[in-house]
């Protein structure tokens, strides 16, 4: 297979596996959406889920964001990983938005890439599942897929993200880069690995892998 075949096989076994994808992160609007990223920094999605019900009913706005402490909101988050530096990070851009964007969240990459502890990962998903504007946000599993698929050198996920924007239709970015998440869950860890699941990898994998 030529690269073009194996991006095709990538893109209709994706489709075939996953015709409908859910978002990973539970949220009702792009300010929830945007916090609950914030909070999956180096977590697990399932974590962050178990975590924002609470946060949120007290506060599901950047309005009654401000009104809770840094140390109010650390309280809350401090089961997930880093609470100090994104305690401050949820309540320094929920101040932002109220005072530049009239408390709503901006549909604008460097606006979002702005507001602290916003990076570019987080911004990329914002935009893509809160105002379906085409991202190829790469996480830990895109990264290794990527890898493993020797689609990318692997080198660091900026990388990841040029080579994944280069071959994969500007069209499939928002559906794909969830797909890609998921299936590495389900079919292709970075732990316990089975690569007789693993069809994509063991179809057009790194030669390296294979062996």
């Amino acid at each position: 297979m030529n690269k073009q075949e194996k991006v095709q096989f990538v893109i209709d076994t994706l489709n075939d596996i996953y015709p409908q994808v859910p978002i990973p992160l539970d949220h009702k609007d792009p300010y929830t959406l945007l916090i609950a990223v914030l909070l999956s920094a180096q977590s697990t999605d399932v974590k962050v889920n178990q975590i924002t019900p609470e946060l949120f009913k007290i506060a599901d706005n950047p309005y009654d964001m401000i009104k809770l402490s840094v140390e109010e909101i650390r309280e809350i988050i401090k089961p997930i990983g880093l609470s100090p530096m994104k305690s401050k990070g949820i309540h320094g851009l929920s101040e932002i938005l109220i005072e530049k964007h009239k408390g709503q969240v901006p549909a604008d990459f460097e606006a979002l890439e702005e507001l602290p502890a916003v990076g570019h990962k987080t911004a990329s998903v914002v935009m893509s599942q809160a105002f379906n504007i085409p991202a190829f946000p790469v996480d830990t599993h895109i990264q290794r897929l990527m890898y493993r698929w020797n689609l990318s050198n692997g080198k660091n996920v900026t990388q990841t993200e040029k080579d994944a924007k280069r071959l994969f239709p500007k069209d499939l970015w928002n559906k794909l880069h969830l797909q890609i998440i998921w299936y590495g869950r389900q079919y292709s860890p970075a732990r316990g690995w089975d690569l007789d699941k693993d069809i994509i990898t063991k179809t057009i994998g790194r030669k390296s892998l294979i062996k």
